[in-house]
């Protein structure tokens, strides 16, 4: 590719990113249509067989093809809520010296500018999912996907990697508990089982020793748990017993690590047992299966990723939808412009290297007729 198209490659990526900011997605509060933004698309990928179908609750996909492609590109268009500490509004996407700041520009509707650039820069084949549910842990849109089970060789997913790709990141499980106890004053002797806030500070304590207990654990450079407790409330006041606590926490574990083994271990850690324990959402990790067969996986997506002539980059994390399509039997990586430490802040943005970067990477990959 010559230095002309590069720039106009460039060029026509921010063009499309700034009207890709213009559109707000955020999510919650999950009143993304089929209009708005999915319009912007449609008009921008002439000579793509397109479907948009609504899934309820905001959830949009918008799945586009050309020809018979190899690879399909999947890039999530919602994005969180701003924040009062942003500078200027979000929706405006800013120009600096060598970067561009917006609400999304980097987690990840900049991939998506990309990806319509390089489509129009090209003639190859070409496959485009594009999602409006991923910042809502209600995967509406590639649980519909996947139940169709279009062939792909592998599918490259779109979050902020340093244009670098990712063949493994963590799992993660979220999950409610409650305690229940025995309303009371504070002054005399306890029984252990009495206060409900008692229960839940006892069970923390086992929680995270066990999390310390599995730190050498390791998977594709990924070592440990990663554990938190979120929230704990409950209780009255101070010379009053607790009746009642609830405590959410969450975990990430590594790829082979067994969710539902955890998830027992952790409520077997509550004495008396908790009044309520609910998994509130799960993520798979990426790749999925039991250890050989993730190794095999992971193995399949670095084939593919040396093929597309992609820098392979260190295993992550944090969770990504990636892990839902490798769930689903498909080869997968993540791989996208920007640095993840700019994903959900005020002022986000992206550098202009790494959109060019990675705007190339997709030409690339469509020029060869993949």
């Amino acid at each position: 590719m010559n230095c002309e198209t590069m720039t106009t490659l460039l060029e026509s990526t921010l063009q499309h990113l700034e009207a890709l900011v213009s559109y707000d997605t955020r999510n919650p509060p999950r009143v993304i249509t089929t209009g708005g933004i999915f319009d912007y698309l449609r008009d921008h990928l002439p000579g793509f067989n397109v479907e948009v179908i609504d899934h309820g609750a905001g959830a949009v996909s918008f799945y586009a093809v050309r020809g018979n492609p190899r690879f399909l590109f999947n890039v999530h268009l919602d994005t969180v809520p701003d924040s009062p500490h942003w500078s200027a509004d979000p929706h405006v996407m800013r120009r600096l010296d060598d970067r561009v700041v917006g609400l999304g520009v980097c987690d990840i509707k900049g991939a998506a500018a990309a990806l319509v650039a390089a489509a129009n820069a090209s003639q190859g084949d070409a496959a485009f999912l594009f999602s409006s549910d991923e910042e809502a842990n209600d995967p509406r849109c590639i649980a519909a996907f996947l139940a169709r089970g279009i062939p792909y060789e592998a599918v490259l997913v779109a979050e902020p990697t340093m244009s670098e790709a990712v063949l493994a990141h963590r799992g993660i499980s979220s999950v409610l508990m409650k305690f229940q106890g025995r309303a009371g004053h504070a002054s005399g002797k306890q029984d252990p089982s009495a206060s409900a806030l008692h229960q839940a500070m006892r069970w923390g304590g086992k929680a995270l020793d066990h999390v310390e207990s599995l730190a050498h654990a390791r998977f594709g450079g990924l070592t440990g748990l990663r554990f938190n407790i979120g929230r704990v409330e409950g209780g009255i006041k101070a010379n009053m017993i607790a009746p009642e606590a609830e405590l959410r926490f969450g975990f990430r574990p590594l790829p082979s690590m067994d969710i539902d083994a955890l998830l027992a271990t952790f409520a077997g850690f509550a004495e008396p047992q908790a009044a309520h324990f609910e998994e509130t959402f799960r993520g798979p990790s990426l790749p999925s299966g039991d250890i050989a067969r993730a190794e095999e996986r992971r193995l399949a997506a670095r084939d593919i990723a040396d093929e597309l002539g992609l820098p392979i980059g260190n295993a992550v994390d944090f969770w990504t939808e990636a892990s839902l399509f490798s769930a689903g039997g498909y080869t997968t990586m993540v791989y996208g412009p920007g640095d993840i430490a700019q994903a959900h802040t005020a002022d986000e943005f992206v550098t202009l290297e790494q959109l060019q970067r990675y705007a190339e990477s997709v030409h690339s990959i469509l020029q060869r007729g993949a």
